[in-house]
């Protein structure tokens, strides 16, 4: 599951817990919106983690090249 559809699951679940005063659930729906947040920061990091070290790559090419 992406990061934001984990956002949007926990936003239901902790409007549900919230209008059905089920404390459970509200903590599971904040937990779910949590670890949708730490997959989206993750897929970004990684993504200038990759682009960092496609730069590096390819300058280490120009250079050997010459």
């Amino acid at each position: 599951m992406s990061g934001k559809t984990d956002q949007i699951k926990g936003r239901i679940k902790e409007a549900a817990g919230v209008l059905a005063g089920d404390k459970r659930l509200e903590r599971e729906g904040k937990l779910d919106r949590a670890a949708g947040n730490i997959k989206e920061k993750v897929g970004e990091i990684a993504h200038d983690v990759k682009e960092k070290a496609k730069e590096v790559v390819d300058k280490v090419g120009s250079k050997i090249k010459h």
